[in-house]
């Protein structure tokens, strides 16, 4: 069943709050933007801020998941079976290109002050991929030797971590073999 679709004034305005925002932390660090500043930007006032999102991370979080969804890259989408030696599927592909366009937001995003609420939602996306992959399979606790949950949350950090030490790099690696390693570290844990 389709989600039912937003009311077009309400993702005006939610598309508004996430330019707004994204463009403010092109100039600045996120703590310093605040709600006011936010609102300014795409002019609207702070309650009506508030009607849509309740903090300024919530708001990072959906323009994060919105600038991958438009570029083809949500991961919630992932569809391909998770298969070992075989390349990385285009969708993984996308999104490591799109996160290296982005580098400076991924960075503010994920970094040491960053957003606990994209962080954690990406980190439910990994982990979902991994469950996947463990269904797919057939791998329990039996065979992993821990709880599938455990596993799989245990993939999403260390992916996590991946992605923030290759955001981080002096010299980052290119986006398409960032993408092989995660296809690795993904497709290895169901071996």
């Amino acid at each position: 069943m389709a989600a039912p679709s937003l009311d077009p004034r309400i993702a005006r305005t939610r598309r508004l709050l996430q330019a707004a925002l994204l463009e403010l932390t092109r100039e600045r660090p996120l703590d310093e933007i605040t709600v006011a500043d936010v609102a300014d930007r795409a002019e609207v006032n702070r309650s009506t801020f508030y009607q849509h999102y309740s903090d300024k991370e919530t708001l990072l979080a959906d323009a994060l998941d919105t600038q991958a969804a438009a570029a083809g890259a949500d991961l919630d989408t992932l569809e391909s079976p998770l298969a070992a030696g075989g390349p990385p599927p285009e969708l993984l592909l996308r999104y490591s290109r799109h996160v290296f366009e982005h580098a400076e937001l991924y960075r503010l995003a994920l970094g040491e002050h960053g957003s606990t609420i994209a962080v954690a939602r990406l980190r439910r996306r990994i982990a979902a991929v991994a469950m996947m992959g463990y269904e797919r399979y057939g791998q329990d606790e039996a065979g992993l030797g821990l709880p599938v949950e455990i596993s799989a949350a245990s993939v999403a950090g260390s992916l996590l971590g991946m992605l923030t030490a290759w955001l981080e790099s002096d010299v980052p690696a290119p986006p398409d073999q960032v993408a092989g390693w995660i296809w690795n570290a993904l497709t290895r844990s169901h071996c």
